[in-house]
């Protein structure tokens, strides 16, 4: 079997029975977080073959030949994907448990599917944000304010 993640070629077979997120975490790709184990909160969201999936619910065999692209790889040899700056300008994240799989779906829409949010991201839940932050990165508004002295930081929204 051979795996492509991120670009790079995987000549490890999945044990038997076991889902994509746990075989990516075994390959060191730990962007993939383990949520609800049932396809619920999207922590553990990929793009496979370019499209958000729920890593938790596909078995790690059906990757076998395809393209599979975590958060580490989703800027590429660029760095930062223009999404994932986004997200920073935008300060669209607080715990940051969902933000790997919610940046992945993000990055992942369309024009026509960037007017429903609320449709667009169903499979991807953020308790923190309530995503006012995570529409303004869609949006791409910035929320960060410039810098200022020391000890005038408290309350303020800075990089």
């Amino acid at each position: 079997m051979s795996f492509e993640v991120n670009g790079k070629s995987f000549a490890q077979a999945p044990r038997a029975g076991q889902c994509l997120r746990t075989f990516l975490r075994e390959l060191g790709h730990f962007g993939v977080k383990k949520g609800c184990d049932a396809g619920d909160c999207g922590a553990c969201t990929v793009l496979l073959d370019g499209e958000p999936v729920h890593s938790c619910l596909i078995p790690a065999f059906r990757a076998e030949g395809r393209t599979v692209t975590t958060i580490e790889g989703l800027g590429g040899e660029s760095g930062t994907h223009p999404m994932q700056q986004a997200f920073l300008d935008a300060q669209g994240f607080q715990c940051g448990f969902c933000t790997a799989g919610m940046i992945l779906t993000c990055a992942s829409l369309n024009q026509a599917q960037r007017t429903d949010l609320g449709a667009a991201l169903k499979g991807n839940i953020c308790r923190c944000t309530g995503y006012r932050a995570i529409e303004d990165a869609l949006l791409g508004k910035s929320n960060v304010e410039a810098s200022v002295e020391a000890g005038a930081a408290f309350g303020r929204s800075l990089p």
